[in-house]
């Protein structure tokens, strides 16, 4: 038994659960898009956070690291109902050609990634685009029982650094949550307090700035950080 998982978000730096084999590459024809709604674990129902999610989108390249989990039945039994918890906000499971760096070919077939119906009718996470000072604001003052929003962003935007493969988006969305939060640093956290290990890497320079907006209101779920 064997399967591997693609993480684009917090899976990057935050696996939080046993696998066998970890990989940085790429998938094709896939952005990250700050679309989707947190509402138990860095949000609320009231203020729910924006996490990422993938758009399809013809050319694009999406990098992140990918996991495999071999072993026995009930291993990975254990992993995906982890993953299912953790990831119960995006309603779809989707399977992908997974490429390492410099691979024309993939480097592994079928790869399973938590996607999301761009459909705010059939997805009630689903948020759908806005404005990058709005969803900065949104960012920038959502928090949950877990943590806040804006530690995400920061993280991530670490992630990708420390991976050597930085997100333009995400540098810039980072940038305008600095902006609405009166931040000079970095304002990446010392610690993930969502792991037990303490982050480590080179510093990051940030790259543009950005400004504000309102919050939506959305019902219940169980997550972990996605």
């Amino acid at each position: 038994m064997v399967f591997w998982v693609f993480g684009y978000g917090s899976l990057v730096w935050n696996p939080g659960f046993e696998y066998d084999e970890k990989m940085i590459g790429c998938i094709k024809n896939y952005r990250r898009v700050f679309d989707l709604a947190c509402i138990d674990h860095r949000g609320t129902p009231e203020h729910p956070a924006r996490t990422c999610t993938l758009e399809y989108k013809e050319g694009a390249v999406c990098w992140g690291a990918v996991y495999c989990v071999r072993g026995g039945e009930e291993k990975e039994r254990l992993a995906m109902a982890y993953l299912e918890n953790r990831e119960c906000e995006y309603d779809e499971k989707t399977t992908v050609d997974f490429f390492k760096e410099g691979d024309d070919e993939p480097t592994l077939t079928g790869v399973m990634v938590f996607t999301s119906t761009p459909d705010k009718i059939s997805n009630k996470y689903y948020l759908g685009p806005a404005p990058l000072e709005d969803m900065a604001r949104q960012i920038a003052t959502a928090f949950g029982p877990c943590g806040n929003n804006r530690d995400y962003i920061f993280l991530l935007e670490k992630a990708m650094f420390d991976i050597g493969h930085e997100d333009d988006m995400v540098i810039e969305l980072a940038n305008e949550v600095r902006k609405v939060l009166g931040i000079t640093g970095l304002g990446i956290p010392k610690e993930n307090t969502s792991a037990t290990t303490r982050l480590t890497g080179p510093s990051l320079k940030p790259k543009s700035p950005m400004s504000p907006h309102k919050l939506i209101r959305l019902p219940g779920a169980i997550a972990m950080d996605s």
